[in-house]
């Protein structure tokens, strides 16, 4: 969803400064009651009314061990990704480890140590 322009933010204020209500703002611009009160609050305090930033701020942290995790994963390749974190000596979330691996296009998988199945060639 895309942010709501500059221009109607300005309209907005507008006529809430020339003593319209909340309501009647925002079902005049057809927008919710609550995000006039937020524009109006955040102009109030910071004296801006531009639109946030995005809230999903999520940076990277093993884009720095990018070549490290290609040559562990290289060198043994059906290790598991708590091996693999281990080796790598990073304390981070399987989750955020899968995501660096998956980035880079490799795979990490544990060969099965079960018997081999009759029924499909493994």
């Amino acid at each position: 969803m895309n942010a709501l322009s500059m221009d109607l933010r300005k309209r907005v204020l507008e006529d809430c400064d020339a003593g319209m209500g909340t309501t009647a703002v925002a079902e005049r611009y057809k927008v919710s009651a609550s995000w006039v009160r937020r524009l109006k609050q955040r102009r109030r305090e910071d004296g801006r009314i531009e639109p946030g930033s995005c809230r999903n701020n999520r940076v990277p942290q093993l884009d720095t061990q990018a070549e490290r995790i290609r040559e562990v994963i290289a060198a043994t390749p059906d290790m598991t990704l708590e091996e693999l974190k281990v080796k790598l000596g990073v304390a981070v979330a399987l989750g955020t480890l899968w995501r660096a691996v998956a980035k880079l296009g490799l795979t990490v998988k544990k060969k099965s140590r079960g018997r081999p199945s009759r029924t499909v060639r493994t």
